[in-house]
């Protein structure tokens, strides 16, 4: 989690304390930096929400182009309990660093002539979350995942 996450998350705390953010990311584009905040609330998100969190983050509407929303179906999963809470759904894990699948047979991450395939994204099921690591039963095998080694990871809409 960055620092201005954090931040942001301090300051949501004391006004809008019920609120989780979810993802707090900066985009940047031709013309101008983008901060996108995804945010849920126990009783879902509203417009009249993500209006209030955007009044209660001035500053940062100050230096950035500002966007306030729900996550939707491909909600962002960045901390161990988003991803405890979703153990049994599909998700989609990109890492910092190519990873090795474990698993057998011919789907199971080798390349022609059995060399080790290494990639960086993974999807499949979630099938454990701890404190320090993802368990993913991805196409061809399972991947355990450290924290520190993910760099994006969503729920996959239902299909």
């Amino acid at each position: 989690m960055t620092a201005l996450q954090r931040s942001i998350e301090a300051r949501l705390a004391q006004g809008e304390p019920e609120v989780e953010v979810l993802l707090a990311e900066v985009v940047n584009g031709p013309a101008h930096s983008t901060l996108r905040v995804f945010i849920d609330h126990p009783d879902g998100v509203t417009l009249a929400l993500c209006e209030r969190v955007s009044a209660l983050l001035g500053e940062e509407r100050e230096r950035y182009a500002l966007e306030v929303s729900s996550p939707g179906s491909e909600r962002p999963l960045t901390k161990p309990a988003h991803f405890r809470r979703f153990v049994g759904r599909r998700a989609r894990v990109r890492t910092r660093a190519p990873r090795r699948l474990t698993g057998s047979g011919a789907g199971s991450g080798a390349a022609a002539g059995g060399a080790p395939c290494e990639r960086r994204s993974f999807t499949g099921e979630l099938v454990g979350a701890t404190e320090s690591e993802i368990t993913l039963a991805a196409d061809g095998g399972v991947i355990a995942i450290p924290y520190s080694e993910i760099r994006r990871s969503n729920l996959l809409g239902d299909r």
